[in-house]
């Protein structure tokens, strides 16, 4: 079993935003070594993180050796080149016997990888442009959320939403904006802050909400928070860039019965797309050029994702989209540092394709002990999703009594029990085998899981 059980070594080779982000998650539970060529980047992070530091090419056996991958439980390369990241993983099973993850950009290694699960010696492979895609097209699926995961095989949601000043729950309390029988309003963060909510708390412009619940509350929730947002699904969707990313983004959407438009400027690579895109209009144009939106009528779009390979690109065509007056604007942003500078500007989502690989990796790392995990706020909570063992502490406890025994901040959103949603009240008493879909603040993680 890969799943992190108890504290174990791994081995993380690229020390960039994603090898980072993995080490922070890991770190204070496990030996966690970094690798990384820049030796006054992991200097400084040995002391940062209380992790153990290696400068040295990841893709080197003396330096794996060094690092100690022969007695390593766990070795993820996640630096930004995917041959390195091959190579490193391949390298290590040639030393030790550790589990082997690899972040690629690229899907044909993803491709090749799921052809046999075992080429290039890599146990378990995420590809960042792949999952970006698929978090964009959750995303789409509920247009009014920033953030949606799914759990207990889609029978629960996790959802969050942004609220506005002209939302409709905008100053009511949360008693009064929840009048669905199978939603849980989970939490709210405010200015940084993690509330907990109670009836009584009311809800302000620029919170953050987090719900849970069965899809069909989600979404009529949606349509409380937002209704103009939210017509029931977004129907005419806009992609600009035939980056990777825009063009999975496309793919997927496809495989949903939808037909979204690509806008691609350069001409080889629209034609090529036209091709392997049967069920999109790819267009070939300059999406900056203002004109030609308003001729295509992008501002009459429900959703534009700007895929373009360009951090400054995406935010100009984002602001022209917005200035225009497309209802809802999707943004890839690379740096990590600038995700806030898209939000404050107005666009609507920022996704950042290192953290949701980072965040993919971790879920992964955690699997076997959590069926699924949602990071959330810069890792201040997690959504877990527990299935109950016969020996679980939590078993033959109603929630109430779990709650009340438990001085961490934590909410039980959803239960399914024999693949039904059973709405978490505090009288439901647990059993063994059920699904229990949980909010919690990341630092009792660790110890809701051994309860389970």
């Amino acid at each position: 079993m890969h799943g992190l059980e108890v504290a174990v070594r791994v081995v993380i080779v690229g020390a960039g935003e994603v090898g980072t982000l993995i080490a922070t998650s890991l770190a204070p539970d496990n030996e966690v070594v970094l690798v990384d060529a820049d030796e006054q980047h992991v200097d400084k992070l040995k002391y940062e993180l209380d992790v153990l530091t290696l400068a040295g090419d990841g893709t080197s056996a003396a330096v794996l050796e060094e690092a100690g991958v022969a007695d390593a439980d766990m070795v993820i390369a996640s630096t930004d080149d995917d041959r390195t990241n091959l190579v490193t993983c391949g390298t290590a099973a040639t030393i030790g016997d550790p589990f082997t993850i690899a972040r690629v950009k690229h899907a044909r290694y993803q491709w090749t990888w799921e052809r046999t699960e075992r080429a290039f010696d890599v146990d378990f492979m995420v590809c960042s442009d792949l999952k970006t895609a698929e978090t964009i097209v959750n995303i789409i699926g509920l247009p009014a959320a920033i953030d949606v995961d799914p759990f207990a095989g889609g029978r629960v949601q996790m959802a969050e939403f942004d609220i506005s000043d002209d939302s409709p729950v905008t100053g009511e309390t949360v008693a009064e904006a929840d009048t669905f029988d199978s939603l849980t309003f989970a939490a709210l963060f405010r200015n940084g802050d993690m509330i907990l909510p109670q009836g009584t708390t009311v809800i302000e412009a620029g919170d953050r909400a987090v719900v849970i619940g069965s899809p069909e509350s989600v979404q009529k929730f949606a349509r409380e928070v937002a209704p103009a947002t939210t017509p029931g699904k977004a129907e005419e969707i806009v992609v600009v860039g035939g980056s990777d990313i825009g063009y999975h983004t496309a793919r997927l959407l496809e495989e949903r019965g939808l037909r979204p438009r690509l806008i691609e400027q350069d001409a080889d690579r629209a034609r090529e797309l036209a091709e392997e895109l049967p069920g999109t209009l790819v267009m070939h144009h300059d999406a900056t050029d203002t004109e030609f939106l308003e001729r295509e009528r992008v501002d009459e779009a429900d959703i534009l994702v700007s895929a373009l390979e360009s951090d400054e690109k995406n935010m100009l065509v984002s602001v022209l989209a917005k200035r225009i007056g497309t209802d809802r604007v999707i943004s890839i942003v690379d740096r990590g540092n600038y995700v806030q500078l898209f939000e404050e500007i107005g666009i609507d989502v920022a996704i950042n394709p290192r953290i949701v690989t980072a965040e993919e990796i971790t879920r992964f790392t955690h699997e076997g002990v959590a069926l699924n995990i949602a990071v959330l706020e810069n890792d201040q909570a997690e959504v877990l999703e527990l299935e109950l063992a016969p020996d679980s502490e939590l078993v033959g406890r109603t929630i109430r009594e779990i709650d009340e025994s438990i001085s961490a901040d934590m909410v039980f959103g959803a239960v399914t029990r024999d693949h039904e949603f059973v709405i978490p009240r505090g009288e439901t008493v647990l059993e063994a085998g059920d699904h229990i879909v949980v909010f919690v603040e990341t630092a009792f993680v660790d110890r809701l899981i051994g309860m389970a």
